[in-house]
């Protein structure tokens, strides 16, 4: 699960990078929760919550069904 959540990411890296913004994966656990670190313009972004469930979480469950949640982690 891990190789296909890394591919959907480098999927929608370019979305977020084209803003000054990317996303790094921490860790996945075994219940599909997604820990993912933003970075650049995304870390101290307002509409970064948004982006993380409205964007990210979106596309990942979409691509790897058994992803229940993302969050993001400092």
């Amino acid at each position: 699960m891990r190789n296909q959540i890394l591919n959907a990411i480098n999927q929608i890296r370019p979305n977020l990078q084209a803003d000054g913004g990317d996303v790094e994966l921490v860790d996945v656990s075994e219940d599909g929760v997604v820990k993912v670190r933003l970075t650049g313009a995304c870390r101290g972004c307002p509409m970064s919550q948004m982006t993380l469930k409205m964007g990210i979480e979106k596309f990942l469950k979409k691509e790897v069904p058994e992803v229940k949640e993302v969050v993001s982690v400092a």
